[in-house]
C-alpha cells in the first residue's frame, strides 16, 4: 500500500503548485504494551519513530521520493485508534499514519 500511495504521488508532483511548500508526514503508532527489558528499543515511542523512519528511508531509497518532502514522527501508544483491551485492539494501534501536509 505505501508503494502505491508513493507511486501516484510521484505522478502528481509535478502538478503541485510551487507555492505549496508541502509534506508527507509519516506518523509512527504502537500498542500500549511496554516493551520487555533490553529489547531493541527503549520504549514505545523510539518503536513509534523507528517504525515511521523505516517507512520514510523505504519510501526515499527504495519508491524514490524526495526525502526534503517527508517527515518521520512516532507518537508511541499515545494516539490509539482502538482503546480496547484486546489484542484486536493493539494490532489496529501498531499502524502507520500518512498525511499529506503543509510544512
Amino acid at each position: 500500500e505505501i508503494a502505491n500511495v508513493a507511486g501516484i504521488l510521484r505522478d502528481v508532483i509535478d502538478e503541485i503548485p510551487p507555492g505549496i511548500d508541502w509534506v508527507l508526514q509519516v506518523d509512527g503508532h504502537t500498542d500500549d504494551v511496554p516493551l520487555r527489558p533490553g529489547a531493541e528499543f527503549a520504549d514505545n515511542w523510539e518503536l513509534s519513530q523507528a517504525r515511521a523512519l523505516s517507512v520514510v528511508r523505504y519510501m526515499v531509497n527504495t519508491l524514490g521520493l524526495p526525502p526534503a518532502r517527508l517527515s518521520a514522527n512516532g507518537f508511541g501508544e499515545y494516539q490509539p485508534v482502538n482503546p480496547d483491551d484486546s489484542a484486536q485492539a493493539r494490532a489496529q494501534n501498531r499502524r502507520i499514519e500518512l498525511k499529506f501536509t503543509g510544512k
